[in-house]
């Protein structure tokens, strides 16, 4: 008889999270900036999840969705929920010395949030805008609050995800 062995190819738990959180930016409807985040408590348990958008109730027909317009109200900018904020609001449970993994390195705004929420890791995806005012303020109220932040470290290009039942599926 042959033994079995467990398969080597499976992701990682960074891999996994980081996963979730770009599938949860697949929800946005902003057809710039499509951001997800996924929080994680100390047993690697789901413990939020979020993405980025207009508050509920806030019409994604009526509110604007430009990057750029002469005034600032025409733009989405005072109307979008980031993603990090959306976690944070959709948490189940105290985040005290949770993981949080997001698609785009957080704003100021989010920092602030982030720290408040005892969340004591930041795992990023994109750190495209770190020469901004907004992230230099978010990496020293990190820095300053014992948050820490890394890059995710992963030589995985994607992660396909396929709603094909195979043959074997389906006779289950």
């Amino acid at each position: 008889m042959q033994k079995t062995t467990k398969r080597t190819d499976y992701i990682s738990w960074d891999e996994y999270f980081m996963g979730i959180a770009l599938l949860s930016a697949q929800r946005s409807k902003d057809p710039n900036t499509q951001v997800g985040a996924a929080i994680v408590d100390q047993r690697n348990k789901i413990v939020g999840i979020g993405y980025n958008g207009f508050p509920i109730g806030c019409s994604d027909d009526l509110l604007p969705w430009a990057r750029e317009a002469e005034d600032i109200n025409q733009t989405k900018y005072p109307y979008v929920v980031h993603a990090e904020v959306n976690a944070i609001l959709n948490s189940t449970k105290d985040l005290y010395g949770a993981r949080m993994y997001v698609a785009l390195f957080p704003c100021n705004e989010c920092a602030k949030l982030i720290i408040q929420s005892g969340i004591k890791e930041v795992i990023y995806l994109s750190d495209k805008y770190k020469d901004s005012s907004s992230v230099k303020a978010a990496k020293k109220m990190f820095d300053m609050a014992g948050v820490k932040y890394r890059r995710l470290n992963t030589k995985l290009k994607k992660i396909v995800l396929s709603f094909e039942v195979s043959e074997e599926q389906e006779s289950l």
